[in-house]
């Protein structure tokens, strides 16, 4: 019978999303709970062990696919959950160091569709990843700068034209100040030093800022959670907790977890889920299981993915902005996502999957459609499913404030979402 009990909490979330300020932290956050379950990690440029049952993973920058098999060979489909490591943010230049009106700033560059207005007069901490020469090698190393080195400031409202506001230009008004002082100093020195290296090694980078405020159990009755990121970590952290539930008690099919970079600026990256990262570990499961090209092409053909990205929940004060015959309630269960121009994955069959994985876990389901008069996001879905030819499903969990700085879900969501996402990774049968 498909897992409906998982380790899912709010508090969990909570934990994970404050442990993972960017798409790499994200990676080495669930490879630690991967490899504290007895998963160990492959290289994708060596050779691969074809030694039976197997719990392996594998991480490709700022994205990471793991899985487990619990027979050595077959043609068993896959059942996948996917999810996105990035998130919206303010990201740092390659040339960083500005100064302006007796300030030294930090020059900032939105990524993805940051709600620029929720970034300004927050504490800013900074983190990613350098490229760093080591002999006559280059390594990469994580970093972490939790303490409030930057600020964007906001406009004095005596000065805006109206006192209603202003409208933001991403290149010149999200410069973060570090400083005073008429002469620039050397970010990226700063952030070196930090984290013990010579600056002069430093050969590149990818820097992104995180707001400082803890992640937060909120709401008068504590069922609320209010914490950045939760697009799309809410779903990093369900299908992670779904994943280690499913492996405990296998089903009629292999599953898979995979989460991928860029999905916020379109996933046409080496290791968004435009890429061949999906595709090729999944050929090279089958290939160490014994079966050949053919059969990985007939595996394809009976998988299925579920796409898990966040949901809107219908806001109350703007709830003319929503679809008026599909209420979307925050801890009323996982949501079903669907669009008719598909730009979610979602179709008949996919739905039907994902419908029964909520019954056999005992949640409720919700379905969401987009107002027709107002353009719709997208997701990982799409582009899985024509790059794989799975059937696909686009699920999420509801949250309000999407592609803010700081962002809301329901708390009692967080263990419903993982619980349908086990069942799905679980089913008694396969087949489309």
């Amino acid at each position: 019978m498909p897992v409906s009990a998982t380790a899912a909490t709010a508090t969990g979330l909570c934990a994970f999303i404050d442990a993972s300020p960017s798409p790499f932290h994200v990676c080495r956050t669930v490879a630690g709970e991967l490899e504290a379950n007895g998963f160990t990690r492959l290289t994708e440029s060596q050779p691969w062990p074809a030694d039976g049952p197997s719990k392996h993973y594998v991480v490709r920058g700022g994205s990471l696919i793991a899985w487990a098999t619990a027979d050595a060979a077959g043609s068993t489909p896959f059942r996948v959950v996917g999810a996105h490591t990035d998130s919206p943010n303010l990201r740092v230049k390659q040339h960083p160091d500005l100064a302006s009106a007796g300030w030294q700033l930090v020059g900032l560059e939105p990524y993805g569709g940051a709600w620029l207005n929720s970034w300004l007069d927050r504490e800013l901490g900074i983190s990613g990843r350098l490229s760093v020469l080591d002999g006559d090698a280059v390594r990469e190393q994580l970093v972490r700068i939790d303490e409030p080195i930057l600020r964007v400031p906001q406009l004095a409202i005596h000065l805006s034209d109206d006192r209603k506001g202003v409208t933001l230009d991403p290149q010149r008004h999200v410069n973060a100040i570090w400083g005073v002082g008429r002469e620039p100093r050397s970010f990226l020195a700063f952030v070196a030093e930090h984290a013990e290296l010579d600056p002069a090694a430093v050969l590149g980078w990818e820097l992104m800022t995180h707001d400082l405020a803890p992640s937060r159990i909120v709401g008068r009755d504590q069922d609320l959670v209010s914490a950045p990121r939760l697009d799309n970590q809410g779903t990093c952290y369900a299908g992670l907790q779904a994943f280690l539930a499913a492996v405990e008690e296998p089903g009629a099919a292999i599953p898979v977890f995979a989460t991928f970079d860029h999905e916020e600026v379109g996933s046409q990256s080496d290791r968004g889920a435009q890429s061949d990262l999906l595709p090729t570990v999944l050929e090279r499961i089958v290939l160490t299981r014994g079966g050949d090209r053919a059969e990985f092409l007939a595996t394809l053909a009976g998988s299925v993915c579920a796409s898990g990205d966040m949901a809107h929940a219908t806001h109350p004060n703007y709830s003319d902005r929503h679809e008026p015959a599909h209420r979307i309630e925050v801890n009323g269960g996982p949501v079903l996502k669907v669009n008719q121009n598909l730009r979610y994955a979602t179709d008949a069959v996919g739905a039907g999957a994902f419908a029964l994985a909520c019954a056999q876990a005992g949640v409720p389901l919700q379905r969401y459609v987009h107002r027709a008069d107002l353009p719709c996001g997208s997701t990982i879905g799409p582009m899985t499913a024509a790059g794989t030819g799975m059937t696909t499903v686009d699920v999420g969990a509801a949250q309000l404030a999407m592609h803010s700085a700081r962002e809301m879900m329901g708390a009692a969501d967080v263990p419903a979402y993982a619980a349908a996402l086990a069942a799905f990774l679980t089913p008694a049968v396969t087949g489309r």
